[in-house]
């Protein structure tokens, strides 16, 4: 069967695939067409080149998402999604068609070149869009305030005794200035309608989320990376939504190249640079590592919230993190007293941190495993 296997490379777009087959051996790929994007002539084009045993698939990851590979999985294909990032690619290549693509995408997928991403189950898609919509409404959040601050500052309105931007009373505030044109006022109110909108869409996002970390099937997981300081419910979740499984990470530093957050290397003869940190990877769960790194420029303390989050842990995964917060702290001091920005302190902290997270992910779904 292994002489008979053949590589199936799929440009994958909204309404139409390019397909290109390459055979075992040395051969050039072979572009078969262009079909429409839809299960019955998918899978009739499939059985036209062979058995599922025989095929071995791929496309690259995009906006139309897994469902494709889901689909053949369940027909017994073999199908992989590739980082389009991590494609090799040929210096000097200026003309890209969907027929080409699909041609290198089956000779690479024949050579072993390509990486694959992993493949979230449908229960794990679904808290990663939980989490994510959340960011698209505080985003959004950020820009209706903006819109409120430059109208007031066009107008120069300003309240008459100083208050802290976005308190209850700034809000109260708003809601009392009084404009001479209707057209204004009109204006006025429907920025501050869209921003009370906002705050109940928020509400009930984090609402569903607080459900999920308390009572979903990655609940476990969330509450024990929340006895880690800076990694609060909404982070955990958020965390757990992007990552989806930590035991396809071989080790610490392996995670930590998938964050994106370690140093470009150039290395050669006696020669070694390091530069920026790649930002590979996955940029939301390296953004909340960030934000999670910045509460270890304080001295380690064991006290409010993550106390009452420790409360019921295991007593290795509270050692663990108080081991973190002795060494990011250490960390983060040891690089200002060096003469180091502020960010950059903070992003080896991140990078540290997401070693911790691993340790304890990584024990907690090994238990899950074997229970």
């Amino acid at each position: 069967m292994k002489d008979a296997m053949k590589y199936v490379g799929l440009d994958v777009s909204k309404e139409k695939i390019a397909v290109a087959v390459a055979d075992e051996g040395r051969e050039s790929a072979r572009y078969w067409g262009m079909i429409p994007h839809n299960e019955y002539q998918i899978l009739k084009v499939l059985k036209k080149l062979g058995q599922p045993e025989e095929l071995s698939i791929c496309y690259e990851a995009g906006p139309t998402g897994y469902p494709l590979v889901r689909l053949l999985s369940a027909h017994g294909y073999h199908c992989i999604v590739i980082a389009p990032s991590l494609m090799p690619s040929r210096p000097g290549e200026r003309v890209k068609t969907d027929r080409r693509d699909a041609l290198r995408l089956a000779q690479l997928l024949r050579a072993g070149e390509l990486t694959s991403v992993h493949v979230p189950t449908p229960e794990e898609e679904a808290l990663r869009d939980l989490v994510r919509m959340r960011e698209d409404i505080k985003e959004d959040r950020t820009r209706i305030r903006q819109r409120i601050g430059k109208f007031l500052l066009r107008h120069n309105i300003v309240p008459e005794e100083p208050l802290r931007r976005w308190t209850g009373k700034y809000r109260l505030w708003l809601g009392r200035i009084r404009l001479e044109f209707a057209a204004q006022r009109l204006v006025l109110q429907e920025m501050l309608s869209q921003l009370d909108e906002n705050e109940e869409r928020l509400k009930r996002i984090e609402a569903t989320i607080h459900e999920e970390a308390t009572s979903g099937y990655q609940a476990p997981l969330i509450q024990a990376l929340q006895t880690l300081r800076g990694v609060a419910e909404t982070t955990a979740t958020g965390i757990v939504a992007e990552v989806c499984s930590f035991t396809r990470f071989g080790s610490a530093q392996a995670f930590m190249g998938y964050t994106g957050l370690v140093p470009r290397e150039y290395s050669s003869g006696q020669s070694r640079w390091q530069g920026k940190i790649t930002k590979s990877g996955n940029t939301h769960l390296r953004r909340l590592l960030v934000e999670a790194a910045w509460s270890y420029r304080y001295k380690p303390a064991l006290q409010g919230e993550i106390k009452k989050r420790q409360q019921g842990q295991d007593p290795g995964i509270q050692s663990i993190s108080w081991k973190a917060q002795h060494r990011l702290h250490q960390k983060y001091t040891t690089m200002l007293s060096k003469g180091k920005p502020s960010g950059k302190a903070i992003v080896a902290v991140a990078r540290e941190l997401s070693g911790f997270i691993w340790s304890v992910a990584r024990g907690i779904e090994e238990t899950r495993r074997q229970g």
